[in-house]
């Protein structure tokens, strides 16, 4: 044992017998970080003799990070305040074990003797175990949230792609319907000039397909991004990835919206490209007309009441029964009241009758009359084009994408039928769908 050990000696034995079998560790050191006095619980916690350990430095005792902080921070607090309580410490034992304690320490002189730390030393076991816990979930919920965020930033750059590729597709539809117009003008041209009307069908024909089977490859690549967007944005809403905050709801919701609005889109001109191709098969049968309206019935009704429209089915005496496919009656209808309440102010009426044609006993009827702002006489036809949308008296633009109607024809033609329209502006429109009798 060296000098120090020996005049500390004395003062370690003058702890007694009551602080050495003390419950909790106590050490004294002064102001040159020297231990003075140490207690033999702490001393059999740590691994050490008494003699091991008095005259030695404090630093000896203390891990790595926890003598940079007692340096830095404790000693320098104590000797302006005189006191530091509840502070916590890692210690080193003898075979290197880190040992959690609470350390309450004064400082303070006794006597003659120099100013010394003296501190009361209690091992925390389940503290260490929930600050490890906390520590290891914060690390787990910020890895999470960098998932999350490279996740949201991905699905908005593929969202990003998709409007452009969308808006690429529109811009093309609109190239190529101007294409089909110089065309339509060169075939009369020809028909005209030269008399070749089969070459010039055989063109206009050339140019459909192209059109249509385009539009039928470009609407397939679309839908399968956007299919996945959309699984995405439900995952996440349905915090499958962990929870989400109001801000991030809003975008989820907003993509959600994009996503279907797009969607839509594309399974309309989808519908229109299966349409020209002829690639769409019918299943004709015999169907009541009562038995259809009370189906759309529901479909419709929530527009209905949130414009506050009157909705009025006349039916005939006798049960009319029609000759059509099913679910294509059923979109063809729908599209037609769905128009109607769009173009219809609050507070209007919506009509559908049903009748026997005046030119043919063997055809049914259907009309579907609104009191909306009407079309200009001169524009009537123009709206069963594909990709037009005819303003009326108002300069509103309205939601869609001028497939509707076109569609809506084209399947009326397909069931053997015919889609007609007439309207006058300010007062409401009537469509007509002619159906053969069952």
């Amino acid at each position: 044992m060296d000098d120090r050990q020996s005049s500390t000696a004395p003062l370690t034995a003058h702890l007694g017998e009551w602080l050495d079998t003390a419950p909790c560790g106590f050490v004294s050191f002064d102001d040159t970080g020297t231990i003075v006095a140490i207690n033999a619980t702490l001393c059999r916690r740590l691994g050490y003799a008494v003699e091991e350990l008095a005259g030695q430095k404090i630093e000896r005792i203390l891990t790595v990070g926890t003598r940079l902080f007692y340096q830095t921070h404790l000693f320098p607090l104590v000797k302006l305040h005189g006191e530091a309580n509840e502070i916590f410490l890692l210690l080193r034992a003898k075979d290197d074990e880190t040992v959690g304690v609470l350390c309450n320490a004064v400082r303070r002189s006794r006597g003659d003797a120099p100013f010394a730390t003296e501190c009361i030393l209690m091992e925390v076991r389940e503290r260490r175990k929930y600050e490890d816990a906390l520590l290891e979930a914060k690390r787990s919920a910020d890895l999470l949230n960098q998932r999350l965020r490279a996740q949201a930033e991905e699905m908005q750059a593929q969202q990003e792609q998709l409007e452009q590729q969308a808006t690429e597709l529109e811009m093309q539809a609109d190239s190529m319907q101007a294409l089909n117009n110089d065309l339509h003008d060169r075939t009369v041209e020809l028909e005209r000039e030269r008399g070749v009307a089969e070459e010039a069908r055989r063109i206009a024909d050339a140019a459909n397909r192209a059109k249509s089977d385009f539009l039928a490859v470009m609407s397939h690549e679309l839908r399968t991004p956007l299919n996945a967007i959309g699984g995405y944005a439900q995952l996440l809403e349905g915090g499958v990835y962990g929870p989400i905050s109001p801000s991030q709801q809003d975008a989820l919701t907003r993509i959600a919206r994009s996503q279907r609005h797009l969607l839509g889109l594309i399974n309309d001109v989808l519908n229109l490209a299966r349409i020209e191709t002829g690639r769409l098969e019918y299943s004709v049968e015999s169907i009541p007309l009562n038995d259809i309206m009370a189906e759309l019935a529901p479909m419709i009704e929530p527009q209905l009441a949130a414009k506050k429209l009157r909705f009025d089915v006349v039916r005939p005496d006798t049960p009319v029964v029609v000759r059509a496919d099913r679910d294509k009656l059923v979109q063809v209808l729908l599209n037609l009241l769905s128009n109607a309440v769009k173009f219809t102010a609050a507070g209007g009426r919506i009509t559908v009758r049903t009748r026997s044609s005046q030119d043919d006993a063997d055809d049914v009827i259907v009309e579907v009359e609104d009191t909306g702002r009407g079309i200009p006489a001169e524009k009537v036809e123009a709206i069963f084009e594909p990709f037009v949308q005819v303003r009326g008296a108002s300069s509103q633009a309205t939601e869609g994408t001028g497939l509707g109607l076109a569609i809506s024809r084209n399947l009326a033609r397909g069931m053997g039928g015919e889609l007609t329209a007439a309207s006058e502006v300010g007062r409401g429109s009537t469509f007509f769908l002619r159906l053969p009798r069952a």
